[in-house]
């Protein structure tokens, strides 16, 4: 186990899961206080409430789990001063005269 941790890719991605669980779980904390359309109640008035807010925390994880670990991916190419490129900018779009 202590040579797994080694890898740096699988690192990077059990800290960002790690990142995106504690976003789940802030999510499902601001959900259960706020109580939007009587979330709360709809799930402690049930007779499985907790069936419904493990799966609401599974799919909660699952989200914000796969879109931290997804961000550190896309963002490895990057380097880590990233400075919008100086000079001349080049338009995106070139006027063309139709005849």
């Amino acid at each position: 186990m202590k040579t797994l941790f080694r890898q740096p890719l699988l690192r990077l991605l059990v800290i960002n899961l790690a990142i995106g669980i504690g976003a789940a779980v802030a999510m499902i904390g601001g959900l259960m206080a706020l109580n939007p359309h009587h979330l709360r109640d709809l799930i402690l008035n049930d007779q499985s409430g907790g069936a419904a807010f493990g799966l609401l925390l599974f799919g909660l994880v699952i989200t914000f789990g796969s879109v931290a670990m997804g961000t550190a991916i896309m963002a490895l190419g990057r380097p880590k001063d990233s400075e919008p490129p100086r000079g001349k900018s080049i338009p995106a779009t070139v006027p063309v005269r139709a005849r």
